[in-house]
């Protein structure tokens, strides 16, 4: 019979965690697969951890990891992922706004052969502003990729294991998961979901978060920025030039422009927008190679994405060609952590 692993990070969750036991522990009654829950706690400071390792004293398919400290969202999502030994791996979130009813529909599509099943959010509990930057969002990184990239969708997914074998090797470090998803390509559906709101405790991605998420996105899978900055340095530099021209002209002849209208009238306002502008347009710019550059430099330290401090008895380290991404992670009973070689080749 297949295996299903659903992968769950959590952070400070104390207050979600018995209500999503109960409905997930009843929602897998429906599926007819085996399954198993991986659940990766990301550095949380409440009784998050105790409430894990509680629940897989009591139900063997509850596994836990625990992360040293706090990495993110997207880093617990691969270290579930790189963790997961189901036929196929659920994501989904702790705060049960992503259904685990849902799933059974998952499992159903990927039995008719389909490789990546998605949520696709019909409806958002989130304010207006919320709702409108995510739609924003999602139609911008639509223009901005090469590649198909559905609209309102998230994390929460099924995937085949040939597809989270493909993710699990991709070697970069920041990761958008529901971007490889996407550009890994294979047989993908979308199922249309209510999305429901928080069943306790507070979100967890703030208005900074949601901003470095967007902006992972968008410079990990697109090149269009630097491309929009040379075509705007162009267009400044065409303007300037052509503002030089106009000037010169209007020195030679300052009667015939004169009587147009158009004499030449000093302006010290003029000269200090002109530099401001040109300034900001500057750092604007320079902040754009930046993000490419600190990206470049995120990756060349070779630092791993995460580290796991503890472990739950039912956890194993994966194998060792499929840790050339994630480094350092796995920890033996006295908690120690043991490298992994970043190099596919070791």
């Amino acid at each position: 019979m297949s295996t299903i692993t659903v992968v769950i990070p959590c952070f400070n969750e104390e207050d979600v965690l018995p209500g999503l036991f109960e409905r997930l522990t009843r929602a897998a009654g429906a599926w007819g697969v085996d399954w198993e829950v991986l659940l990766v706690d990301d550095g949380s400071r409440d009784r998050t951890w105790e409430m894990l390792s509680a629940q897989s004293r009591k139900d063997s398919r509850f596994q836990a990891i625990r992360f040293s400290r706090n990495f993110g969202h997207q880093p617990a999502v691969s270290a579930g992922l790189d963790c997961a030994r189901g036929d196929a791996v659920a994501v989904m979130d702790a705060d049960l706004e992503d259904p685990p009813e849902v799933l059974k529909e998952f499992i159903a599509k990927w039995r008719e052969g389909y490789q990546v099943v998605y949520a696709i959010r019909t409806k958002r509990k989130e304010g207006f502003f919320k709702r409108t930057a995510y739609w924003a969002f999602y139609r911008i990184m639509s223009r901005l990729v090469d590649f198909k990239l559905p609209l309102d969708t998230g994390d929460f997914c099924l995937m085949d294991r040939a597809v989270v074998g493909v993710i699990r090797n991709m070697p970069e470090k920041g990761r958008y998961i529901r971007g490889l998803r996407a550009w890994a390509g294979f047989k993908q559906i979308g199922v249309s979901y209510e999305r429901a709101a928080r069943a306790a405790g507070d979100p967890k991605y703030n208005f900074r978060r949601l901003v470095k998420l967007a902006t992972d996105g968008i410079f990990s899978f697109s090149t269009v920025p630097l491309r929009v900055v040379s075509t705007l340095g162009f267009w400044i530099s065409a303007i300037a030039f052509l503002g030089f021209v106009f000037t010169f002209l209007q020195r030679i002849f300052k009667s015939q422009f004169a009587l147009l209208g158009l004499a030449p009238v000093p302006g010290y306002a003029t000269i200090v927008m002109s530099v401001l502008f040109m300034g900001g347009v500057q750092l604007i710019c320079l902040g754009i190679i930046g993000e490419y550059l600190g990206r470049v430099y995120d990756e060349v330290k070779r630092r791993p994405a995460w580290i796991v401090s503890q472990r739950t008895e039912g956890i194993a380290a994966p194998p060792p060609q499929d840790t050339a991404r994630s480094g350092a992670w796995e920890c033996d009973d006295k908690n120690k952590i043991h490298g992994h070689s970043h190099d596919a080749s070791a």
